[in-house]
């Protein structure tokens, strides 16, 4: 997983996501990221207006109007893009992008940044079907060092073994900035199919990283509501880490809870052997996938 900040030119790299909100806050920063680095923005559209990708960088602070006016920002729907000539074809794409990398480079931007909703793959239009080895392909246009790419595939719309397929069709998937990060944990937001925040954690709570570890809790904890902590990314947690966890589900307000998810078994065997289980506030949503 890739931080949406520290996606550069180069990169190849795509987002699946649950939650229109997650989409926009990795898409918003990815295309004002490119804007600020003085690259030429291009942006594919399922749907033929781009209205709601316009107002999400309004709403960051962008000009999109002098944007467009340069020439900097454009938006082509996906009939204009993948689906030109009324079916998808992977060689004609790949070409398009290298030419739109060469006319950015003579206009004097710094390289193009490319981003693309990926939604049009499933109306069954012919050569879709080539998508997977498209994805492959074009890693190989990214990788000379001019241009950066972002495919987007909704969750909710694509199946799961397929997008599993396209996402591993990627170098890296991106995600959302981390709000808490040391050089051994990380706490990222995410959001679930419902709209509810998750914290998504990774790496090992220890006593080094206990403090981040606290201060990220009790944060959330202050926004209200129930707090959401997934932890199948987690690769250890002491003692103090978990001690932490029912502290700030006992400091939660009445009603609310602090829910955890794809907890390991053997974690789940020392919270209930302790007593922690019982913390009121303190869900275990559901079984890890892993030991």
């Amino acid at each position: 997983m890739r931080q949406i900040k520290d996606v550069k030119l180069g990169d190849h790299v795509c987002l699946a996501f649950a939650h229109e909100a997650e989409q926009r806050a990795v898409v918003t920063a990815f295309l004002a990221g490119g804007l600020e680095s003085r690259e030429r923005v291009l942006y594919f559209s399922d749907a033929p207006g781009s209205d709601r990708v316009r107002s999400w960088l309004d709403d960051a602070g962008v000009d999109v109007t002098s944007a467009g006016a340069a020439r900097r920002l454009e938006f082509r729907t996906a009939q204009e893009s993948y689906l030109s000539g009324g079916r998808f074809d992977p060689d004609t794409m790949i070409e398009m992008l290298r030419r739109e990398v060469d006319a950015s480079l003579a206009a004097g931007w710094a390289g193009l940044r490319v981003s693309g909703e990926m939604s049009w793959a499933l109306a069954g239009q012919p050569g879709t079907d080539q998508l997977e080895d498209y994805e492959r392909r074009v890693t190989g246009v990214y990788a000379v060092g001019r241009a950066v790419g972002l495919c987007q595939y909704d969750a909710r719309l694509f199946p799961a073994e397929r997008l599993t397929g396209l996402t591993d069709c990627h170098p890296e998937q991106a995600q959302m900035n981390a709000l808490f990060e040391t050089g051994t944990l990380s706490i990222t937001p995410t959001f679930d199919a419902d709209g509810a925040r998750v914290l998504r954690v990774t790496g090992t709570v220890d006593h080094s990283t206990t403090p981040t570890w606290s201060a990220a809790l009790r944060q959330a904890a202050r926004a209200g509501g129930d707090v959401r902590v997934d932890m199948a990314e987690l690769e250890f947690i002491d003692v103090a880490g978990i001690r932490e966890l029912a502290a700030a589900a006992s400091a939660l307000t009445e009603g609310s809870s602090l829910r955890i998810r794809h907890l390991a078994p053997r974690l789940r065997q020392i919270i209930t052997l302790v007593g922690w289980d019982a913390v009121p506030g303190l869900v275990i949503e559901q079984e890890a996938v892993r030991a």
